[in-house]
């Protein structure tokens, strides 16, 4: 079995646009960089679920294909679509939060956050 390369080359680009917006300040860019990588996830489901076939259905005769259909690709990227609707309705429920709180969408630095991140490690007691 091999893979359709330019497939491949599309989702490895999804993934890389999906990283990039994912690791911007904005929940709105986050946002998007989660669809995108879920959809690359999705395509690449799909390519490594081999080859098209007959429908995975008993009992059916399909003179195009001689093989069936594998259902457990199509399967998982029906669940990873359901899984991403949900995370993106979350997602907008906290950017709608946090516009009203702040009125802003950028995510800012917790000051408690910096100030222990720039505390000095203590030395180990002997």
């Amino acid at each position: 079995m091999s893979a359709n390369l330019t497939l491949l080359i599309v989702v490895g680009v999804l993934v890389a646009c999906g990283v990039y917006l994912l690791l911007e300040r904005t929940v709105t860019k986050m946002l998007l960089g989660i669809l995108l990588f879920s959809n690359a996830v999705n395509l690449l489901i799909l390519t490594m679920g081999g080859p098209d076939g007959a429908a995975p259905i008993r009992g059916t005769v399909d003179i195009e294909h001689s093989t069936m259909a594998d259902p457990l690709a199509q399967a998982l990227v029906l669940t990873a679509i359901v899984i991403t609707m949900g995370v993106s309705a979350f997602v907008l429920a906290l950017a709608y939060r946090s516009y009203i709180l702040t009125t802003s969408e950028k995510v800012e630095n917790d000051p408690e956050d910096v100030g222990i991140a720039a505390r000095q490690p203590e030395e180990p007691e002997e």
